[in-house]
This record gives structure tokens, sequence and C-alpha cells, in this order.
């Protein structure tokens, strides 16, 4: 059986259990901004939505590829520290060897996608589980990220580099911002919603969706059927470690500075973005859409909970509620999709 044959097979399955996986976490979305709408005078202003957006697009900006990831059957838990590995490897390139941040840009996005590419081929390699190979990577990188810094910059942190050539365009394409009736909108804002674009007509309208639906659903039963499992898993570690050179080269030129330990803790946000936003943690199913609901939940909570002047220590607990709430639901829905209407 050819894989055009499984793509015409899968179709009318993926479009019945895949085509509102997303719908949990647009109800979700919706109470919460009811919630602190009506909680927190400030929630509705300007510049309080502009901050919302801003929180969101950097959790989403990584949620979109995870959730590949994750519809595809894997994890990656150096994620968050590869986003901070980006930033330090631009920054420190650009400031040691050159003082052109282009070339320091450059250099990190061969670096983040070779991480990513480690990853899977790793994964592909040894048949060992995604969740051990990347905890591998993540411990490595955090040790990396740390080491490296501080022999290089004999501190926790990186040097300006502001006043160097090629800063005023890097800011303005990763970190630039523009402000219409009191509504700040920054750059991570218009990367997270082209990427999510990107991602679900790759998803819902390729043959790679098909590929990435059909290996996280039954990965033995789509190689018997000619789908490349290895190429299409290295190709989603590929997407993250591009969104994380994004992320990364976004923090470098909003800040000029790095802090080495930064990131730790990041990529299980992500995760939690991509299951409550409809992907289930067994592959196969799943949604880019839901997993930008998922990050646009975490920052109207956390802002919320700030303009509402409670204890921001409830936020993690309220994450937690999210999470298990999440993951029955999509659970739930699934096991109905599965038996059929009525039954």
């Amino acid at each position: 059986m050819s894989t055009d044959v499984l793509a015409q097979e899968r179709s009318p399955r993926r479009r019945h259990h895949h085509s509102r996986p997303e719908l949990g976490a647009l109800l979700a979305a919706v109470a919460v901004f009811v919630f602190f709408a009506v909680a927190a005078e400030s929630f509705l202003r300007p510049a309080s939505i502009g901050t919302v957006l801003y929180t969101a697009s950097t959790i989403g900006i990584m949620a979109v590829p995870v959730a590949l990831l994750m519809i595809g059957g894997e994890f990656d838990l150096s994620a968050g520290v590869a986003v901070t590995t980006a930033a330090l490897t631009s920054s420190m390139v650009s400031y040691q060897f050159t003082a052109i941040t282009w070339v320091g840009s450059l250099v990190s996005l061969a670096v983040a996608l070779g991480i990513g590419a480690l990853n899977g081929w790793l994964l592909a390699r040894t048949g060992l589980p995604s969740f051990i190979v990347t905890l591998g990577t993540f411990l490595m990188l955090t040790g990396a990220n740390l080491g490296v810094t501080k022999v290089i910059s004999g501190t926790v942190s990186t040097k300006s580099i502001a006043d160097m050539q090629g800063f005023a365009s890097c800011h303005w394409l990763f970190a630039s911002q523009f402000t219409v009736g009191g509504l700040t909108l920054k750059a991570t804002v218009w990367w997270w919603l082209g990427l999510m674009l990107l991602g679900s007509w790759v998803l819902l309208r390729t043959r790679f969706g098909n590929w990435i639906f059909a290996v996280g659903g039954d990965a033995a039963a789509a190689r018997a059927v000619g789908v490349p499992v290895a190429r299409t898993k290295i190709f989603l570690y590929l997407g993250v470690g591009f969104c994380a050179w994004v992320l990364g080269q976004h923090l470098l030129f909003s800040f000029d500075t790095v802090q080495s330990g930064e990131g730790v803790g990041n990529e299980l946000i992500y995760i939690v973005a991509a299951v409550i936003g409809g992907c289930l943690i067994t592959g196969g199913y799943g949604s880019v859409v839901g997993s930008a609901l998922g990050a646009l939940i975490f920052g109207m909570t956390s802002k919320g909970i700030v303009y509402a002047e409670w204890n921001p220590d409830w936020f993690k607990f309220f994450l937690g509620a999210m999470l298990l709430l999440a993951a029955l639901l999509n659970h739930w829905v699934k096991r109905r999709a599965e038996r059929g209407p009525g039954k």
C-alpha cells in the first residue's frame, strides 16, 4: 500500500477524529477571558491585552512545533534550554569573533538545527524513548550553557552586543514593536501567528501532515505502508530547533544580553500548552491551533492574576488543574470518537 493510499484512507478518519481537538481549549480560553474581564478591571485595557499577547506569543512560538512533535508521538524535554542555547550562541559568536550580529545569528541557526537533528537521529538510530534521549540533551545543554558562558565571558551572562553592526536590523526582525491606539504588538506575536498558520497548513493540507498523524498513531503500521517514519520525526525535531532559534533571537535582541541559566522548566510549559490545546500524550491526535489557544490561556492567566492583584503563587496550581482537566477531556473525546456516533 502506498503512502498516497494511506493518506486517502486516513483523511476521512482524520477529519472525523481530528477536526475539533481544539474545541475544549477554545471553550476554556473564552471562559478564562470572561472571568478575568470581570475579575480584573484593568484586564481589558489595550496595554494589558498587548502584554497578554506578548506573553502568549513567547510560549506559542514553541508550542507550535512541540504540538506537531507530540502528534507525531514524541517529546522534546530540551526545548526550553535549546532557546537559551540559541541566544547564547548568537551573542557569544557575535561578540567574540565577528562583531556582526547576523553572523552570530546564522551560526546560532545552524547550532539550533543541529540540536534538533541530533535528537531526531538518536531517536531513530537507537530506538530509545524520546523522553530519555531529550532528557540527556536537556542535561547536556543546561551544563554547556552555564559552563561555556563562564569560560568565555567570565560570568553567567553574555556581554552586551547593542553597539554591534547589524543589531538594529536583527532587533527589527526579532524584537520590534508598534503601537496602535494604546495596543502594543511585538514581533513575537507575528512570528507566533505565522508559525501557527504554517503549522496548521502542513498538518491538515499536506502529505507530510498525514505522515505526522500516521507515525503518531502507529509507527509500525505507518512504516509497513511506506511512510518514512525516521525522516518524519527528524523533520519534526528540526522544526523545534528552528522555533527555538527564533525565540532565542528574540530574547537576545530584546535585552542585549542573555543569562545562561534561563529556559529550564519552560519545556514543560510548552508541553502543557499543547496538551491543553488538544494533543494526546500518546500521539496521533492534536491541533496546532489548539496549542495556540493553550498558549493564550497561559498568557491570560499569568497576567490576569497580576491585574486582579491576587497571590501569583496560585498560578502554578491553576496550570496543574488545567493540565489534568485537559488530559481527561482529550482522552474522553478520543474514546467517544473511536466508538463512533451514538455509541
